[in-house]
């Protein structure tokens, strides 16, 4: 093995090659399955419009206020996630680089 700074060589294991397989496979399932419910959450958007319409015929906004307030939720959400997932990564990779100029010496 090849030793480069922090990290070694695995390629010459074959786990690299393993695992992207690996990471393939499992995006192919999830898109599979993407697919599949796809239709299914399509159908209940129009379910929530007439329900919506026939609220706001009626005079009453309360279901239609609560709708687009869980829209918003659902929509703001998976970006949250990826901020996080993306800040938690970017202050690891400070640790490990200042882990590293403690270790290696450097200032």
């Amino acid at each position: 093995m090849k030793y480069y700074g922090m990290r070694a060589d695995f390629s010459k294991l074959g786990l690299y090659k393993n695992s992207m397989k690996t990471l393939i496979r499992r995006l192919a399932y999830t898109l599979l399955l993407w697919l599949v419910t796809t239709s299914v959450s399509l159908a209940q958007c129009a379910m929530c419009r007439a329900a919506v319409e026939n609220n706001i015929s009626e005079g009453s906004q309360g279901l239609s206020a609560g709708l687009n307030t869980g829209i918003l939720y659902l929509f703001v959400t998976p970006y949250l996630m990826v901020a996080l997932l993306g800040f938690i990564w970017y202050r690891k990779s400070q640790r490990k680089d200042a882990q590293a100029v403690e270790i290696n010496g450097h200032s």
